[in-house]
């Protein structure tokens, strides 16, 4: 298979990952959102363009299909497929420092995404954390603040378990398997 042909076969497959993730999540009304893995992995995997990409590639199929929430918050998975792409390459995504690089990919996000809720919905969106946001202002915190506690908190948990997942699917494919993808070396036609 042509590199070119791998790109666009896996870009989809990400893409589809992180639209069933995110589907899986709002149907159980989790607080996590589970549709940025498939960016994790095509960033990982292929590089942050790549990872970019898909990431764009399903907010706009979410958006037109499931939830139209999804194509606001497209922003917040380019700065995921970046900054995941660029740290991956990096020992912060690997042994001890993975709480670091997990706080250092969730950050940027974090912030895009809690101004995005804030400003154009006021907090309250399709998923589960809303029952959050809406929990926090009830005892007495601020919008702004329950916003942005609750998108900090759900973001870092999210962004734990799918890049723990994505690290886990990396170190166990086979060395000669990623090294062909990421040259684009194939054999007989097969990868």
């Amino acid at each position: 298979m042509k590199k070119a042909s791998y790109l666009m076969v896996m870009v989809a497959f990400a893409s589809v990952i992180n639209m069933l993730g995110g589907q899986l999540a709002l149907l159980l009304r989790l607080p996590i959102y589970l549709d940025a893995i498939g960016t994790f992995f095509a960033a990982c995997l292929l590089g942050p363009v790549w990872g970019m990409v898909s990431g764009i590639i399903s907010g706009l199929l979410t958006g037109i299909t499931m939830d139209i929430y999804s194509v606001y918050f497209i922003p917040v998975q380019l700065l995921t497929g970046l900054m995941a792409g660029i740290l991956y390459k990096t020992p912060v995504l690997k042994s001890v420092f993975i709480p670091i690089g997990i706080f250092m990919v969730t950050l940027p996000g974090t912030l895009a995404a809690s101004v995005i809720s804030s400003l154009l919905f006021g907090g309250y969106t399709s998923s589960g954390s809303s029952m959050l946001v809406f929990l926090l202002r009830t005892i007495g915190f601020g919008d702004i603040a329950s916003i942005f506690f609750v998108q900090f908190v759900t973001d870092y948990i999210d962004r734990i378990l799918s890049l723990l997942l994505v690290i886990s699917i990396m170190a166990a494919l086979p060395k000669n398997i990623t090294e062909k993808v990421r040259r684009g070396r194939t054999y007989n036609g097969k990868i």
